[in-house]
């Protein structure tokens, strides 16, 4: 791959772990320094740098479960005239399924505040990944949907749904549940129509635009479209930007996001969710998490190894 052929305006921070709940101090120590290094999460001896300043790094894109760290560090993208929005992650699982992520209602609360700070068209609400066990069924999501949408309505403009993807990491961990009845099974077609049906009824009875997170089928006949997180259209609506709208070849196949540079790392978010594909070990994230240095170049420290074939700018 070309040099030219991999760059994009948008930053990624990040697919891989929650930068704004876990890594503030660090993402603005790069910001300040204009590039981050970055490792081949599949070869680590492959390290590519980033580059963040105003010139290189238009948009910002945040993922997040819980954002109050960062929002005293917003000033600064404000200041370079660097645009941003966030993806936060707000479900109700039961807590054997998130044993450490904000609950409502303090993450309905924090999510009002980020609102409050950046506007509610700059937050996508994401309702994903939906899980469906014995316990968290149709009716579960269904509930539990209506209940935070009736308060968060007034603070985003979009929410993103999704079915649990059975990723090979994360079934054995799910599976372990059963004795709960959160063990995750594949719905059929009826209980698909009918949750997602009903999920596109109650977010337009909001007033809230809904969109599919690369959906496996096709949902329009449900009353989604397909969505992206990395949406050239949002980008190009919010800061007048106008993106390559080619698709990601990096991503999934369903996924429909357009081209962005990812500054994070796996296993070092410690939220603990079992479902989560960017976790392989809770242990390793924690490790990564205690030797992390707000002021490396790079998240972990993974970077930079004697012999490491350091590949193009935003490669």
């Amino acid at each position: 791959m070309s040099q030219a052929s991999a760059i994009s305006p948008v930053v990624s921070a990040s697919r891989r772990c929650d930068i704004p709940a876990f890594y503030p101090r660090w993402f603005v120590s790069r910001l300040r320094a204009g590039f981050a290094l970055v490792a081949n999460p599949f070869n680590p001896a492959q390290v590519s740098r980033i580059e963040l300043t105003p010139d290189s790094a238009k948009v910002f894109v945040f993922w997040t479960r819980n954002p109050a760290p960062i929002l005293p560090y917003l000033r600064e993208l404000d200041e370079n005239g660097q645009g941003y929005y966030f993806l936060h992650t707000l479900l109700d699982y039961p807590r054997e399924l998130e044993p450490f992520s904000p609950r409502p209602p303090r993450a309905v609360e924090g999510f009002h505040r980020l609102a409050g700070r950046v506007g509610p068209d700059k937050i996508v609400w994401r309702y994903d990944p939906i899980l469906l066990s014995p316990q968290t069924g149709v009716d579960f999501h269904l509930r539990a949907f209506e209940r935070l949408a009736r308060v968060l309505a007034d603070a985003t403009r979009r929410v993103t749904v999704s079915l649990l993807t059975p990723y090979r990491k994360i079934a054995g961990r799910l599976s372990g549940l059963a004795g709960a009845g959160l063990a995750p099974y594949v719905p059929g077609e009826e209980e698909v129509s009918r949750l997602m049906t009903g999920l596109a009824g109650l977010a337009r009875s909001f007033g809230l635009e809904i969109t599919a997170c690369a959906p496996q089928t096709d949902l329009a006949r449900f009353g989604l479209s397909p969505g992206a997180c990395i949406d050239p259209a949002l980008i190009r609506r919010l800061f007048g930007l106008d993106l390559d709208a080619s698709k990601d070849l990096r991503q999934r196949p369903a996924c429909g996001c357009a081209k962005s540079r990812d500054i994070g790392a796996y296993d070092a978010c410690l939220f603990g969710c079992l479902y989560c594909y960017a976790t392989s070990s809770f242990a390793r994230a924690w490790a990564n998490y205690q030797n992390h240095d707000p002021a490396a170049t790079s998240l972990t420290g993974l970077v930079g190894r004697p012999g490491g074939n350091l590949l193009p700018a935003d490669s």
